[in-house]
């Protein structure tokens, strides 16, 4: 308004009358600033919404394997395979034994669910083990060999794994999942924080287990079944759209610091590779370690006798006499550093 018609107004309605318009206009624009913001805000994260398949989610097959599986707090211990993993010799076989020849691991291979990208790893699953669930595929032949890093197979199985784990967290049921290519040699929930509701281990750690600025591997994950994390990985698996071309784990590290995602108080924690250890960050205190994975490793091949040769040296330290495992271990025995992983910095 100008002055005039401004002074006209108050000359004819009164100065009060004034300044409940003067509030009204102000309060009807705050109020349309805010539904704008609501309004923008539904939008961002409605579109992250995804739609759940009945089919899979109320599987009574499913259902079973993991009520069967899981431990008394409803937790379940999750890893995937296909057909080249899956073979006799190969990963799976490893996995399999670093549970017995771990400390107080055995057990968890009661708890352990496989989901199966075929038919092959199906059979050869259900040969030795308990639980296991083949997930339907729209491509059996993108699932069933060994699918390279950051192939389109790839690609396929790790989008297909982070929609299926939310389907898991939508059932009520907390998991664990943990690659195949890791290796359990103690047990990993005496060293998880109890308030966390997801927590991974990492390729680059600072020390800082809350940092969100640390470098994630997912590959090694404890998730608890709530509503904030089960919309974080709707969040997650629609934000393959936004991030295309770019796996999972680099896609998490995009979205950690979303505000829809930073607006949930989810409490993120980041495990220290002393006790959740890879190939890229490696440690050599077996007094410490609790799983082992090889990561910064191209190649099934080397994978297999890189952990084969790993577990040869967590059983040289096992027999140890005890007085020598204390933290100068490494010296009484020799370690076979990872020869055919090459992809990995300094282990000093």
């Amino acid at each position: 308004m100008k002055k005039a018609p401004i002074n006209n107004f108050i000359a004819r309605y009164g100065y009060n009358h004034f300044l409940w318009l003067r509030r009204s206009m102000h309060m009807l624009f705050v109020g349309l600033v805010l539904l704008w913001m609501i309004l923008l805000y539904y939008y961002a994260s409605t579109r992250y919404f995804i739609h759940v398949s009945t089919k899979e989610k109320y599987d009574p097959k499913l259902e079973s394997i993991l009520r069967n599986a899981s431990m008394k707090d409803n937790t379940v211990i999750i890893t995937s395979l296909n057909e080249a993993w899956a073979k006799p010799g190969s990963i799976f076989d490893v996995f399999r034994e670093s549970f017995r020849v771990g400390n107080d691991t055995k057990n968890f291979l009661n708890h352990l669910v496989v989901i199966n990208w075929d038919q092959k790893a199906q059979a050869r699953c259900q040969a030795i083990h308990p639980y296991c669930y083949q997930i339907e595929s729209k491509s059996e032949n993108a699932t069933s060999k060994e699918a390279f890093f950051m192939t389109k197979d790839y690609l396929h199985i790790v989008w297909r794994k982070i929609e299926f784990l939310g389907f898991v967290l939508q059932m009520g049921y907390n998991f664990v999942f943990t690659d195949t290519d890791i290796m359990w040699l103690r047990n990993p929930f005496k060293y998880l924080q109890e308030d966390a509701d997801f927590q991974t281990s990492c390729d680059n750690f600072n020390g800082d287990s809350s940092d969100l600025d640390n470098a994630p591997n997912t590959g090694f994950s404890y998730v608890k079944s709530n509503e904030k994390t089960i919309w974080l990985y709707k969040i997650w698996f629609n934000s393959r759209k936004d991030f295309p071309n770019m796996h999972d784990q680099d896609v998490f590290n995009e979205i950690k610091k979303l505000p829809q995602i930073s607006s949930m108080n989810l409490k993120i924690r980041f495990l220290s590779p002393e006790y959740f250890g890879g190939f890229c960050e490696y440690f050599k205190d077996f007094n410490k370690l609790c799983t082992m994975h090889a990561n910064c490793c191209v190649g099934l091949k080397n994978k297999i006798h890189d952990l084969n040769n790993f577990l040869e040296d967590w059983s040289k330290y096992l027999a140890l006499p005890q007085n020598m495992k204390g933290k100068k271990a490494h010296y009484y025995h020799s370690w076979s550093v990872p020869s055919s992983c090459r992809f990995y910095p300094s282990i000093e």
